[in-house]
């Protein structure tokens, strides 16, 4: 049976499912999950990423985490990253990292990653890294932690505000196929914070996955140091549905054809902040602003210096990666942080009392 027949399956028997769980469901099912059987990237998948547009993303990141391990005192730290896709950003980030001495003997690489397919791919591409299912198994240690695009992978749930109460948006059936509704309003506690900004019939979206990720990250950073980089789209607060299924980098619907497109919603980085309680954070910033101050210009040039025959797809893929009209604005970045002054290329929250 299909992945589309188990879960309607699942669906006469028990009733319609929360859009968390269905997202759970078509994501990572063993049998016919979305990540769980396939390499989704690049032309000949769904979509692409900013590591696999150049490798000066992961480059000026690389240097930007030897940087904060330089102003910790060369410590023994764990270089952590959350959902490696095909490894390329922590390939691109330690051969720049290896210019920095000392760096590449004092960590050690981990990769959090539950996808098969895409493990395999990360050991060819970070020879010697370890791989672990979640966080919580990398050994203690000062943290180095870089996540790119894998929170707005993490399965969502959307609420629509009915007077003080909540209508959770569920997946059922409609003459047999899979469609969305609107369960019977109901109180939802973690909620009482929107209900004083938002409005009858508002939706927002809530990402429980999230909180014990980001509540591991802070505890990390207040006992051991260190540092976390988000960069991901969204913005600082939900607000709206964001809900996006990509199939062959065009949009697909969310509810055709389970399995078969990437599902993700926006990260709500308000929420991420509220649950890490890191000492120290970062405003919110661009995607562009970041790679630009983290000299993603100079290391352009640089290259197209040394290879001036790639010297048009290097500006090219400069622009997508900075350029507000490409992914500069999209994608956002935050940072948190715990036993150094700050981290490069992100001003401090505390700075504009924020």
């Amino acid at each position: 049976m299909s992945l589309e027949g188990r879960l309607a399956a699942a669906i006469r028997a028990d009733g319609p499912l929360r859009l968390d769980r269905f997202m759970a469901e078509v994501l990572w099912d063993p049998r016919g999950g979305y990540y769980a059987t396939r390499d989704p990237l690049g032309a000949a998948g769904d979509f692409i990423t900013a590591p696999e547009v150049s490798q000066i993303f992961g480059e000026v990141i690389g240097l930007a985490l030897a940087q904060v391990w330089l102003d910790m005192d060369r410590p023994a730290a764990r270089l952590v990253e959350l959902g490696p896709g095909r490894g390329t950003l922590m390939a691109d980030a330690l051969r720049a990292a290896r210019n920095v001495p000392g760096f590449e003997d004092a960590v050690s690489v981990h990769l959090i990653e539950r996808s098969a397919p895409l493990r395999a791919l990360q050991a060819r591409a970070v020879s010697g890294a370890a791989f672990h299912d979640a966080l919580e198994e990398v050994p203690e240690g000062p943290l180095l932690l870089v996540a790119n695009e894998f929170f707005d992978a993490l399965p969502v749930r959307q609420l629509v505000r009915a007077g003080g109460l909540w209508r959770e948006k569920v997946v059922g059936l409609r003459d047999g196929t899979l469609a969305f509704g609107l369960a019977a309003p109901a109180p939802v506690p973690e909620l009482d914070r929107r209900l004083d900004d938002t409005a009858e019939g508002d939706l927002v979206e809530w990402r429980p996955a999230a909180d014990p990720v980001m509540a591991e990250i802070g505890r990390r950073l207040r006992r051991h140091g260190g540092t976390a980089l988000v960069v991901d789209y969204g913005d600082w607060r939900s607000q709206g549905d964001t809900l996006q299924a990509l199939r062959a980098h065009a949009p697909a619907d969310p509810l055709d054809a389970p399995g078969t497109a990437d599902l993700t919603a926006h990260v709500d980085f308000e929420a991420l902040h509220r649950a890490a309680h890191a000492p120290s954070a970062s405003l919110l910033t661009t995607q562009g602003v970041l790679l630009e101050r983290l000299g993603a210009t100079d290391r352009a040039r640089a290259l197209a210096a040394s290879a001036p025959a790639r010297a048009d797809a290097l500006a090219a893929a400069h622009r997508r990666l900075t350029h507000p009209e490409e992914m500069g604005t999209l994608f956002k970045a935050m940072a948190w942080w715990g036993g150094v002054d700050a981290v490069p290329g992100l001003a401090r929250m505390e700075e504009r009392g924020a």
